[in-house]
């Protein structure tokens, strides 16, 4: 039995996960055996809990007598040179270490945004649903966003090894404000955050849906006489979402202003890396919010480009909404490890 191990690495959550490999062809060669979520901050590093979940494995799962053949391990953090250091852990993380030390002979560490891009091409009908109709280049380059906590940015290029996925921190450059009223809710959100700059994900998130509720509610609201104003900031993004879909006038005002920063920053996304080859939205909102992102606010915003409108009209716009994405993408990128060892065909 050929397995390959995936790992959806975070803070807070790390997801494991067992894939037999059946065969290195056709459409669906992956078979999920196992997975477990652990929580990161019980353990010291990756290596005890990678064998802690291997030897839960081959007790549980008859006939695996082997390590995986490859892993791949998506991390919450930038990698360098095989290694990575993770933003909210105290963990420093190393390929080539890991790789000797779990006995596995191949594996890779991938930024936890740019590895969804290896899982593009084999998603399903079900993990993926249309939000702008297009016609794709299969030759251009792809772009996936995702507004979560923060927004995750990466591209996509095409080549004949297969797809090369590149990071991007995109997200941290500044906000642009195209109107009164988003030049309002930058200046009110500097001064409320205390920032001397704006990054584009303070309001491009779904933590940044949260702020703009805040921003309105402050306005309009000051005697903090709207229900909404009881929701605790963590929630406030959920509960917006669902105030306006209940009919709620402010949560409606909110959500509008989101899709249309949103939109906009997809299209100067998508102009950057001239993603012909199509763009996807991933994040925690994109299956919450599927109507919305079908809306006309979203779409005019994207393809408000002046001369470049033109440019975007033929790209499509597609929603991820599997929420193990992640862990699905690092199988996906194992076997890719595993092709590219295997021996060239004997003529």
């Amino acid at each position: 039995m050929t397995t390959l191990l995936a790992g959806d690495i975070g803070g807070t959550k790390t997801l494991l996960a067992l894939y037999r490999l059946n065969g290195l062809e056709g459409p669906n060669p992956l078979e999920l055996l196992l997975e477990e979520r652990f929580s990161s901050a019980d353990w010291d590093d990756l290596t005890p809990m990678v064998g802690h979940f291997l030897s839960g494995a081959a007790d549980c799962l008859p006939g695996l007598d082997a390590a995986p053949a490859a892993a791949c391990f998506a991390v919450a953090g930038p990698v360098q040179g095989g290694r990575a250091r993770l933003t909210n852990l105290p963990w420093l993380l190393d390929q080539e270490g890991l790789a000797a030390s779990t006995g596995i002979g191949m594996v890779e560490l991938v930024n936890d945004f740019a590895v969804l891009i290896y899982g593009l091409p084999h998603l399903q009908t079900q993990q993926r649903a249309t939000l702008r109709q297009g016609q794709a280049d299969p030759t251009g380059s792809l772009l996936v966003l995702g507004a979560g906590t923060g927004l995750g940015v990466a591209y996509g290029q095409p080549t004949a090894q297969g797809l090369i996925a590149l990071a991007s921190e995109a997200a941290h450059a500044e906000f642009a404000p195209r109107c009164e009223a988003e030049w309002r809710l930058k200046c009110w959100l500097q001064a409320d955050l205390g920032l001397e700059r704006l990054s584009i994900e303070r309001v491009v998130s779904g933590t940044g849906l949260g702020h703009v509720g805040r921003w309105l509610l402050q306005e309009r609201h000051p005697d903090g006489s709207h229900p909404l104003q009881r929701i605790p900031p963590p929630d406030l993004p959920a509960a917006v979402a669902q105030a306006a879909q209940a009919g709620d006038s402010l949560a409606q005002e909110a959500l509008e202003l989101w899709l249309g920063a949103y939109g906009s920053v997809c299209g100067d996304l998508a102009l950057t890396g001239l993603s012909r080859g199509g763009i996807w939205l991933a994040g925690g909102t994109a299956g919450k919010l599927l109507e919305a992102l079908r809306g006309p606010t979203f779409a005019q915003a994207f393809l408000a480009k002046g001369r470049l409108a033109s440019v975007l009209k033929t790209m499509p716009i597609t929603a991820i909404t599997d929420p193990g994405i992640g862990q699905f993408s690092a199988a996906c990128r194992a076997r890719m490890l595993l092709e590219a060892s295997a021996p060239a065909p004997m003529d």
